[in-house]
């Protein structure tokens, strides 16, 4: 009896601690630096001017973001339909992978080129810490 009642209260302690540690990793991962966009438009404190430049370059962003994101969907869906015909790697799959690998790069290319764009209607006081924010966020996951 005296052997059973340890064994539960060693696990329910194991299970405390292991509960609170898996809390404390998910709390610690739940904290992330803030978006870009979080600091454009909430610490850098934009004139009104530059928040309708801004505005102006979010929504033509958008516009080419989805045309991007809508392209890699097509892709992925040519790349599963070459997949169920064939079950193989053919030239239809390296097509759709290619299409899908074009899209992506024309969808960074336009990300870059929109935070440059973002990046100009902005101080010099306000760039260091878009370029701070930038820098961060491209290398992040690289360590």
């Amino acid at each position: 009896m005296r052997s059973i009642l340890l064994t539960l209260v060693l696990s329910v302690i194991g299970a405390a601690v292991g509960a609170w540690g898996g809390a404390e990793y998910v709390m610690h991962r739940a904290h992330t630096a803030p978006t870009l966009h979080d600091v454009v438009h909430e610490k850098l404190h934009l004139t009104a001017e530059q928040k309708v430049r801004m505005e102006s370059l979010e929504r033509d962003h958008a516009t080419r973001r989805h045309a991007f994101e809508a392209e890699m969907r097509a892709a992925n869906a040519d790349l599963a339909q070459a997949f169920q015909e064939q079950h193989a790697y053919t030239p239809q799959v390296q097509a759709a992978i290619d299409r899908f690998h074009h899209a992506m790069g024309g969808l960074q290319k336009e990300t870059i080129v929109h935070v440059l764009a973002m990046r100009s209607v902005l101080t010099p006081e306000q760039t260091a810490q878009f370029d701070q924010t930038v820098v961060k966020s491209l290398t992040e996951d690289a360590r």
